[in-house]
Order: C-alpha cells, then structure tokens, then sequence
C-alpha cells in the first residue's frame, strides 16, 4: 500500500465530503450556515445593513459593521446569541472581527472573502422568501382549511 502525504490525505477527504453521510463534517458545517441567525447576519454584512452610511459608500454593498449596528438592524436577536453566532463565523473564517481601543472599546465584523461567497447564496435565499412568503402564506392557508 502506497503512503500518502498528508497534503494527499486532505486531498482525498476532500473529495470524500459527502453531507449525506451522519460523520461529514461538511454536514455540521451545512447545520451551522443554515441557521436563521447565520443567514440574517450575512446578509446584513453583505448588504451593506440596507442603509447608507456616510463613510460606506453606496448602500447595498459590503463593510463593516459595529456589534451594537448589528444588534439594531437583526429585530429580536437576543445579546448572547449574538454573540455566540458571531464567534462562530470567525472561527469559520466567515467574518473577521476588528477591535478598536476606544473608551468603550468599538467592535467591528466584516465578511471576509469566504463569507462573501457565502453571502451570495444567502442573498438569494433572502430575496426567493421575500418574493414568496405571500404564496406561502396562500398555501398554508390552504392546506389547514383541507386538514381541519
């Protein structure tokens, strides 16, 4: 039997990702991104928080944001959870996390290159239930009619 390298080791696990499989890790990684948390985050780093700042640019598009910045724009997120979603993006390296010695300290997240392809996917989960919660709502009102 052929010894592999352990760059070939990676390698092949790689290609051996499988999200079916109960012991992938990339089936604990797809648990972590698919959290309702995860995705309103990403999307208000990736867009910007939706509203313009003077020394942001256009709105819509990607930059920092402060905790506090954060915590206003995501309706009903409690501090701590806040928090432990954010320690584990940047333990993912989906955003960095910037701490400016100030009185009080000012804290800034930012999606980093990997969190932005993330955000991508995230935009366009974002925008599909947007544009069909009403045919959602539709259907559930339809459906419970039929059950009750």
């Amino acid at each position: 039997m052929a010894t592999m390298t352990a760059a070939q080791k990676r390698a092949q696990a790689k290609a051996e990702y499988d999200a079916f499989l109960a012991a992938c890790p990339s089936r604990r990684l797809l648990d972590r991104i698919s959290d309702k948390w995860v995705a309103l985050i990403l999307a208000a780093l990736g867009s910007g928080g939706g509203s313009p700042q003077p020394d942001a640019g256009c709105a819509g598009e990607p930059r920092s944001m402060r905790y506090s910045e954060l915590a206003r724009r995501l309706a009903g997120v409690s501090q701590k959870m806040l928090t432990q979603t954010l320690r584990s993006l940047e333990r993912d390296g989906l955003v960095t996390r910037t701490a400016t010695p100030t009185v009080p300290v000012t804290v800034c997240y930012e999606l980093t290159d990997l969190g932005l392809s993330l955000y991508e996917m995230v935009r366009g989960l974002k925008t599909w239930a947007e544009t069909h919660m009403d045919d959602v709502l539709a259907s559930r009102a339809a459906y419970d009619a039929r059950t009750h």
